[in-house]
């Protein structure tokens, strides 16, 4: 929320644009956040803005042959403030504006904490960005990010999709709205489609062990969603999109300030559906992703209750529905039902002290349940069902103080207790976590910017574990600087690697917690359910989860030039120490295969990721980004070495029917991890007719689905998604005067399929519509 005036009356903003040799600048084009007021400059370089509400506001100036302008704007009451603006020309080289990245940036008014605050690389999506972008979903912004990967998981079943980070697994990426940890996942997989964009204000992205500033989870990097906040005026929107599938997206929000300014709330509300699609030849009727509705309902709100506190509250509840009928033939048949959902409260108190101090109490409480029924109708006909609740209550009081040397500083305390019920626990299992940390910044030698942090996190079976983390920046020139970070991720087993017991019968297939295997095999022998127990590994996994531990380095170069060009060159090297990881422990009778957790020793990944943006021309800007990747389980590489069993088989070719012995050389790496990664961006916005396209082009080279030689890693002659293509256009008209947007979004032009990748639809063709309803 922006702190706001108490009174009533409003105030107004005026002013003239020049260019650097004093002359006026007609016809630019001034645009207010965050109520979207848009004028331009007319005679003499004039422009104006009236009626406005008491508060802070974000302007932006953009021209044709001049880079865009961006500053903060406090406007009072009954008051004129006049600002005159030089624009310089788009190719001139100056120093970034950094005014409207860190306006953004502390804008957050729930959280002392500031992602751009961890020392490994961070990337800002903003709302623009997604608006140009047309997407609808969340997984569909981030995978078209550099580095950024969404991936189906087959053994969790037709939803369980996840979000991939530089090598990292959905398992290892923290998801966060508004600085408060999501919950829910499938076969450790946070489904991102769960969640609608049309509130996001921007996205930040934290690439690499982040423990330090967010908790164990984010071992491998974090994603935080801050959603839309501070409206100064009464204003709302509606949308709806249709498209292919038979997929509607509608949506409703609404924002005001209330009570003299002193309080602002925002309504929002989305209704999304699809009828799923196949990708699979041989399912003669149903769906590899499912058809399903999901409802999703958010309020967030706040209310300056003195000069110095305010209070604010935010509440999210979203539901999903679906069923999925299949037929496999030969009599094969399938239904499949699912339910899920869940709800997000949060309550903050913002106190600010003497001395620059600040404070904030945070308290949240998430809830995801998930209800699933799946039967097979055949001649041995089966049946499982899955009943999950998660929730967790966590508490935490945040601080933050600047001193006058320039050292910021924050830091928090808090706890909090997880509790999982699952049909398949035999009861509530809890978990109770404590954390305390502290983050600081200063600048030092005057183009140094040093960046720290500790933090401890402590629980009650797998004891304390402190994660430190240092950063660096230093500007070379002007124009060139020089960063270089190291974090540390720690994560203890979950609830799922630990107790749950999960059938799936579409694949015939068992998961056994670690702690519950010996007793789960044993009552299967008895039952004569079991053909082969691999025993060497199951007496090496009698023994408790150990917990999982990550070492983060980067380093890397950015260089900018003016408002028009910048690039930035980022190597990474992640290693992961006791990487928990499904493994074969036997095979059934009725079950073809078993499955527990085991804790690999060694895992790394590393690699080299690019970014370049430029600007040649006013409103149109062009991206490339590039990641090359490698991920293996070093362990494997010993084995190999070593000749032991099953990795010293012979390697055959099944073109020429060739064998031969294995070579450390031959292994590829792990499941789902392309070598390459490009994406290619071009986004144009012509003012004059206010209409806006985008055409982004993203190439993902070919990754190991799954071993196929049963020798249990990964070489050349095993089963491969091939390298693709996946092209994504969008083209947006709008009416200022009737406040209409118009929209029209091709989705995967070049129609790529392929049965390896389930959660990937064909061409799809969505159009849609905006209306906006703002009081002047």
């Amino acid at each position: 929320m922006c702190q706001s005036s108490f009174a009533q009356d409003k105030g107004a903003l005026l002013g003239k644009l020049t260019d650097g040799d004093g002359a006026p600048v007609i016809g630019a084009t001034l645009s207010l956040e965050p109520d979207r007021h848009q004028v331009q400059s007319g005679a003499g370089g004039k422009y104006s803005f009236t009626d406005l509400y008491a508060g802070l506001y974000h302007l932006t100036i953009y021209h044709a042959g001049f880079s865009v302008l961006t500053d903060s704007v406090w406007i009072e009451a009954n008051q004129t403030i006049n600002r005159d603006f030089t624009l310089l020309p788009a190719q001139q080289v100056i120093g970034e504006v950094d005014v409207w990245r860190d306006a953004h940036a502390s804008a957050t008014p729930d959280n002392l904490l500031r992602s751009e605050r961890a020392a490994m690389p961070m990337q800002i999506i903003t709302r623009q960005e997604i608006q140009l972008m047309g997407s609808r979903r969340l997984d569909e912004i981030l995978k078209e990010q550099t580095g950024i990967a969404i991936v189906n998981n087959i053994g969790g079943g037709s939803r369980s999709v996840g979000v991939q980070l530089q090598g990292f697994s959905s398992d290892y990426v923290m998801i966060l709205i508004d600085g408060q940890p999501m919950v829910g996942r499938n076969n450790g997989n946070f489904d991102l489609s769960r969640i609608s964009v049309s509130n996001i204000e921007r996205i930040e992205i934290v690439k690499g062990a982040s423990s330090c500033l967010f908790g164990s989870e984010a071992l491998g990097g974090a994603i935080n969603i801050i959603t839309r906040h501070g409206a100064v005026e009464p204003q709302a929107m509606a949308s709806i999109h249709y498209g292919s599938l038979n997929m509607v997206d509608a949506t409703l929000d609404g924002e005001t300030s209330f009570a003299q300014q002193r309080g602002v709330i925002n309504v929002g509300a989305n209704y999304y559906r699809t009828d799923g699609f196949n990708t699979n030849p041989y399912l003669e009727e149903g769906q590899t992703s499912p058809p399903y509705q999901n409802y999703s309902f958010q309020t967030r709100g706040r209310y300056q209750v003195s000069a110095k506190s305010t209070a604010g509250a935010s509440i999210r509840y979203g539901i999903r529905q679906s069923f999925m009928p299949k037929n496999w033939g030969d009599g094969w048949m399938s239904r499949d039902n699912q339910q899920e959902k869940d709800l997000n409260v949060s309550l903050t108190w913002d106190q600010r002290l003497r001395n620059d101090w600040q404070t904030m109490t945070r308290y949240y409480y998430t809830r995801y349940s998930a209800d699933e029924f799946v039967e097979w109708r055949d001649v041995g006909a089966s049946r499982n069902s899955l009943q999950f609740v998660q929730q967790v209550h966590r508490l935490e009081q945040q601080f933050a103080k600047q001193f006058a040397n320039g050292l910021q500083l924050t830091g928090g305390v808090g706890g909090s207790t997880e509790t999982m019920r699952d049909q398949a626990l035999l009861g509530t299992r809890d978990l109770v976590t404590g954390f305390a940390y502290l983050q600081g910044e200063k600048t030092i030698f005057g183009r140094a910017n040093l960046l720290g942090g500790l933090r401890y996190d402590h629980t009650l079976d797998y004891g304390g574990r402190v994660n430190p983390s240092l950063g660096f920046n230093y500007a070379l020139t002007d124009k060139l600087s020089w960063k270089a970070g190291v974090g540390s991720g720690f994560k203890v087993p979950d609830f799922r690697t630990r107790y749950l017991v999960f059938f799936n019968p579409a694949a015939s297939y068992l998961v056994v917690g670690n702690e519950l295997l010996q007793e789960t095999l044993t009552q299967l022998q008895d039952e004569g359910q079991i053909s082969e127990i691999r025993q060497y590994l199951v007496s090496q996994l009698d023994q408790d989860l150990k917990a999982e531990k990550s070492t983060s380095y980067h380093t890397g170069f950015t260089m900018k030039s003016g408002t028009s060009f910048s690039a930035e060159l980022n190597v990474f090297y992640h290693r992961i120490r006791n990487q928990i990881n499904p493994v074969l422990v036997a095979t059934g009778t009725n079950i073809s295969q078993i499955f527990s957790y085991q804790n690999l020793p060694k895992v790394v990944n590393k690699g080299i990721e690019a970014n370049v943006k430029w600007s040649p021309v006013s409103g149109l800007d062009l991206q490339l980004g590039y990641q090359y990747l490698v991920s293996k389980d070093l362990s494997v590489i010993d084995s190999i070495r070593a000749g032991n069993w099953p990795y010293n088989q012979q390697l055959h070719n099944p073109k020429t029917g060739d064998s031969r012995p294995v070579q450390p050389s031959d292994y590829w790496g792990i499941e789902n991890r392309s070598r390459h990664m490009l994406n290619i961006r071009a986004f144009y916005t012509y003012r004059p007719w206010d209409t806006s396209m985008s055409v982004r082009v993203n190439y993902r080279g070919k990754y190991p689905f799954a071993d196929f030689n049963g020798n249990q890693f990964i070489d050349r002659y095993d089963t491969f998604v091939r390298g693709h293509y996946l092209v994504n256009a969008h083209l947006e008209k709008t009416f200022p005067k009737q406040r209409l947007s118009l929209r029209f979004t091709v989705d995967n032009v070049l129609d790529f399929k392929t049965m390896l990748m389930p959660g990937q639809p064909g061409r799809l063709f969505i159009a849609g519509i905006t209306y906006r309803l703002q009081r002047r």
